[in-house]
């Protein structure tokens, strides 16, 4: 399982620094996370997610060395199924972003909304990629610290949404809204009566 979670975590996080690399020899700064903003709600919410996945991370990658879970095998199994479903949930939604993806409100930039392939079933499917490798990583290796920082930066992540529905709202108006109407924060489709 140690190898499956490297492989899990090297994939997903490729796929984060390849974007931005991508991105940033277009001239496009795909981190916008607490940046060049004032310093209110957006901000904060910003710089503590920000801190919050890179503990993640860090947290992540010492329990695959020194923490063999407890967990029945069944869980430990399904961790790994769902880390490698929040993989392939996230490369879908980085790659459909295509150049209006970003990491934080980007406030400055001129992005389009993105309405098609997996955002057609989900409204925030980069974040909901992140979610199934937190919970997949807390089933394979589960211990307390990275259940504890797995649920922060879960919370953190749906502050983060929260706020994004705000600005993308202000920003796109209807055309968000009638979208927002449609399908789900998370997953799935919103049935019209």
């Amino acid at each position: 399982m140690n190898i499956l979670g490297i492989v899990i975590l090297i994939i997903f996080y490729s796929i984060y620094l390849g974007k931005m690399i991508l991105q940033k020899k277009k001239g496009i700064q795909t981190d916008q996370m607490a940046k060049n903003k004032q310093k209110n709600k957006v901000f904060y919410i910003e710089l503590i997610l920000k801190i919050a996945t890179y503990m993640v991370v860090l947290i992540e990658i010492i329990s695959i060395f020194t923490a063999p879970s407890q967990l029945p095998q069944v869980f430990i199994i399904s961790g790994a199924i769902l880390g490698i479903t929040g993989d392939i949930i996230f490369a879908a939604a980085v790659f459909t972003m295509q150049d209006s993806w970003r990491a934080g409100i980007a406030e400055n930039d001129k992005t389009q909304i993105i309405t098609n392939g997996i955002y057609k079933f989900s409204r925030n499917p980069a974040f909901l990629g992140f979610d199934c490798v937190y919970i997949g990583f807390v089933l394979m290796f589960f211990n307390v610290p990275l259940l504890l920082f797995s649920i922060f930066a879960i919370t953190m992540l749906h502050l983060q949404i929260l706020q994004e529905e705000q600005y993308l709202t202000k920003t796109f108006g209807e055309t968000y809204i009638n979208y927002k109407n449609k399908v789900c924060r998370y997953f799935g489709r919103k049935n019209k009566f």
